[in-house]
């Protein structure tokens, strides 16, 4: 693991990588405070973000430049940063064969259900994705908590694992 001087490389994935896992992204790279870098990317990238994660990002003030949908590809390449760990927040990447990682990340699932899916008024999708804000927020905060630097990785899966299998309370603020 890297020293507390060096951020930790968190990669969150998801199928489409046009919600949950650029919300996480976002969260991580706030939430974290210089302890985490964090990327995101898809199995099957969906192309482009959805308009209500970044309005819903946006609306809190967290930046948005940079996010993009991405293939899982690009962190499996030679040039790629090492991660130290990996986590799903989708039910359709936590079941598929992922690529080969270099170094060895710990990986957790972490699922939440799918705000794109969400059919309804625009009020009711903006409430699916601030729900799945929020649930992330609250494991973001738990998992940025931990004395990450004084565990080993058999320890941190289980706390990650802990936190993934926890119910959350989406109703928090994620500032």
């Amino acid at each position: 693991m890297p020293s507390p001087a060096h951020p930790f490389n968190v990669l969150i994935l998801c199928t489409g990588n046009s919600a949950r896992s650029i919300l996480a992204e976002a969260l991580f790279n706030h939430l974290g405070e210089g302890k985490f870098q964090a990327y995101s990317a898809g199995s099957h990238p969906a192309g482009q973000v959805q308009p209500l994660a970044l309005e819903l990002l946006k609306s809190l003030g967290l930046p948005v430049d940079g996010l993009r949908s991405k293939s899982w590809d690009e962190f499996a390449a030679a040039d790629a940063p090492v991660m130290d760990f990996i986590i799903t927040v989708c039910d359709n990447a936590a079941g598929e064969v992922c690529p080969h990682w270099p170094g060895t990340p710990v990986s957790a699932h972490w699922g939440f259900p799918d705000p794109a899916a969400v059919q309804g008024s625009t009020d009711q999708q903006r409430t699916a994705y601030a729900h799945v804000l929020h649930g992330l927020s609250n494991r973001i905060r738990q998992f940025a908590s931990l004395p990450l630097e004084s565990l080993d990785a058999l320890a941190i899966k289980h706390e990650m694992d802990r936190i993934g299998s926890t119910p959350v309370d989406t109703t928090e603020h994620a500032q």
